[in-house]
């Protein structure tokens, strides 16, 4: 049977792109995709949908979700099983905010927002699916997290980074919890892409305006210019988003039990595959000397 996906944050972006993809893709599964916007108003995403279904004749279907409430993650994971027989196989955490400003310049509030998107809502939506995973012994959790985790960072994105970093390390503990009962992880590491997606226009702007400007007058003027200025020197001409979402595709082709634990999709190469694979290794032989290597392979 064809296998059921659901993909946050699905109306643009990674999420739009991979929806797209994946839908398309050989195997042909049914993609939910998980549709919220600032304004509420998520019509021309889903309209956009309904057009490429007919035009292609794929199988993506919207659905409300809005990480930041559990009763919400609770019903489409609810919704989704109803309507497909209890078939879901697939979560691709995918939703997430950015910030663009001096570190100091965002206000706590905005930390929090930030941190409640990237970070606590995937735990939300974890704990609308899992009981399901665990029920049937197997499933597919897909984090896309940031190569900026193990990989080199710039200024101005600091609290973005950080919610990224705290998703990572989610993600690396919920891969061991959850291997013994036969659910698969891996963890995705986009580089930075300039091109093809909203994620610099929609960015979280400074809550602190005069904190802003101080730095923007101050020993720091022309450091945010200069950060868009060198970002665009290192991505390649030709890095597009949709290499991710091709990423996705080719790892839904790697049968059960061989899902790898990490990809990365660094155009920019900024060291981040080096960086993880170490980390990688540390924590295995750490899991190791604990006594814990039982949970470091997939239980089939």
């Amino acid at each position: 049977m064809p296998q059921t996906y659901l993909i946050t944050g699905a109306g643009t972006g990674f999420g739009a792109l991979a929806a797209r993809a994946l839908a398309s893709s050989p195997a042909k599964p049914t993609v939910f995709a998980g549709m919220y916007s600032h304004d509420s108003n998520t019509a021309p995403f889903e309209a956009d949908l309904a057009t490429f279904n007919t035009q292609n004749s794929t199988d993506i279907r919207p659905i409300p979700l809005d990480l930041l409430s559990q009763s919400s993650c609770n019903a489409a994971v609810s919704t989704i099983l109803s309507t497909t027989s209890g078939r879901l196989d697939a979560v691709v955490h995918n939703a997430g905010h950015m910030n663009y400003g001096f570190a100091e310049s965002f206000t706590a509030e905005q930390y929090l927002r930030l941190y409640d998107v990237n970070v606590v809502g995937a735990h939300r939506l974890n704990q609308a699916v899992l009981p399901h995973f665990r029920t049937q012994r197997q499933g597919h959790l897909i984090w896309i997290g940031s190569s900026s985790v193990y990989g080199g960072k710039s200024p101005m994105l600091g609290a973005y980074f950080a919610a990224k970093a705290a998703m990572d390390s989610l993600a690396q503990t919920y891969a061991r919890e959850l291997n013994p009962w036969g659910i698969e992880s891996t963890i995705v590491s986009p580089g930075v892409f300039t091109k093809g997606t909203n994620h610099f226009a929609d960015a979280m702007k400074p809550g602190l305006e005069g904190v802003a400007r101080e730095y923007e007058d101050g020993p720091t003027k022309g450091v945010g210019e200069q950060t868009m200025e060198g970002t665009a020197g290192v991505v390649p001409e030709d890095a597009d988003p949709v290499m991710v979402a091709e990423a996705l595709v080719r790892l839904s082709e790697v049968p059960r039990g061989e899902k790898p634990y990490r990809i990365n999709v660094d155009p920019g190469q900024d060291g981040s595959e080096e960086g993880a694979r170490v980390v990688d290794r540390n924590g295995d032989e750490f899991y190791r000397r604990l006594g814990l290597e039982g949970l470091l392979k997939v239980k089939m």
